[in-house]
């Protein structure tokens, strides 16, 4: 073939060509824009990047992680903001292709999400992406207990009353988490209240240690509570500190109260327990200082004991919901330290009433004994969860 000599001007006119267009494909490599369709474009080489952010569109349902995938490269950031401006914490996979928000997507509200990825051919991708949450049809809510910078006694539980049903126990539990300055061993328990409601709580192993500082973070907020539960729209928090070890022992059959402080006797106090034989007997068991409620009106129609009494009643100490208290009754005096006869709670005379109130705070445990009494107190009447053993108590977590 003949040969065809190129001239050395063209060569050089080549090379020109060669680095003009040199910054032009490098431009090109850069970021690549969405498509007017929310498709990514491929990169230099022809592989393409893609990124995807679930879920999508208007009013999706809640209860869902937003999750941002990266296929053909890897995730650089991802940022996920409501509508108040508040970010979505989450994390980023090993690999890098994948994050998945560390909460769930709440009812009723408004997510941006912006997303860089780095092609394996080097390309970058922005993504920015939106979507709205379906609103609570039903909300569901909760009173908890002990309340915020309380100091509580060695048997307080934390406490959490539902208001509506709570079927998906095992997803709500799970959003429970409870911290204590000293590791301190504990579990939930499901307990139906003494109102009928949805309850569950949480019990050390044993009586806390004095001077452990708890702390409760409900991080509820976007959580399905199920069929005619509804949604949690918000997370709880408490703290708390335990204080001294009380343990007020009462024992029926001598007809003795004792308050222990930290191992060692207090002061015994003569008392007049709940009538035997019938619905006027007292409850055994462990029963926890619920509250103390001062002077209160007590009227025997609201336990069932129809009209045996109508009265003010001084230095009220609630033990359980179905009525027993510990309280001054001076009106049985004569029994005070040889028998029992008050329609169930535990009477003692004014002075002694007033003193052992002032010692007393919620938590603080009253163990009872007796023979004829009605029973041991139910979990779910005040705070019974001690008469269960540990095995038992561990039992009602809705978690392996």
């Amino acid at each position: 073939m003949p040969r065809i000599r190129i001239s050395p001007h063209a060569r050089l006119r080549a090379a020109a060509v060669a680095v003009l267009l040199a910054p032009l494909a490098a431009c090109s490599s850069g970021a690549s824009p969405d498509r007017a369709d929310g498709k990514p474009s491929g990169d230099a080489d022809g592989r393409p990047v893609t990124v995807t952010v679930t879920p999508s569109g208007k009013q999706v349902p809640a209860g869902h992680p937003v999750r941002v995938t990266a296929t053909g490269g890897r995730l650089t950031s991802v940022t996920v903001t409501d509508g108040e401006g508040h970010r979505l914490a989450g994390r980023t996979a090993a690999d890098g292709r994948s994050w998945v928000s560390d909460r769930k997507a709440v009812p009723g509200a408004a997510y941006t999400v912006r997303a860089a990825a780095r092609g394996e051919g080097g390309t970058a991708k922005n993504t920015s992406a939106a979507f709205t949450t379906a609103p609570a049809g039903r909300v569901n809510k909760v009173d908890w207990r002990p309340g915020e910078g309380t100091t509580v006694g060695v048997a307080q539980p934390v406490s959490l009353v539902f208001d509506h049903p709570v079927k998906n126990k095992a997803a709500v539990e799970k959003q429970l988490r409870i911290t204590t300055s000293n590791d301190t061993e504990g579990s939930w328990g499901w307990v139906r209240d003494w109102s009928g409601r949805d309850r569950v709580d949480w019990r050390p192993r044993e009586y806390w240690k004095p001077g452990t500082e708890v702390t409760l973070r409900a991080e509820l907020n976007g959580t399905d509570s199920g069929p005619d539960g509804g949604w949690f729209v918000r997370d709880y928090t408490t703290a708390f500190t335990v204080g001294a070890r009380q343990v007020v022992k009462v024992d029926l059959d001598r007809h003795r109260l004792t308050l222990e402080r930290d191992g060692e006797s207090v002061r015994r106090l003569a008392v007049s327990g709940g009538t035997p034989g019938g619905d006027k007997r007292s409850w055994r068991g462990t029963a926890v200082l619920m509250a103390k409620e001062g002077t209160i009106n007590m009227n025997s129609e609201t336990v069932g004991l129809g009209d045996a009494y109508d009265k003010m009643v001084d230095h009220s100490m609630r033990l359980t919901w179905s009525g027993m208290y510990a309280h001054a009754a001076p009106w049985n005096a004569r029994y005070f330290g040889n028998a029992n006869r008050s329609s169930g709670c535990i009477g003692m005379s004014d002075a002694d009433a007033g003193w052992l109130y002032g010692q007393l705070r919620p938590g603080d445990p009253f163990e009872i004994t007796g023979e004829d009494t009605k029973g041991v107190v139910e979990p779910g009447n005040g705070f019974g969860a001690w008469n269960l053993s540990w095995s038992q108590w561990r039992d009602r977590s809705a978690l392996d």
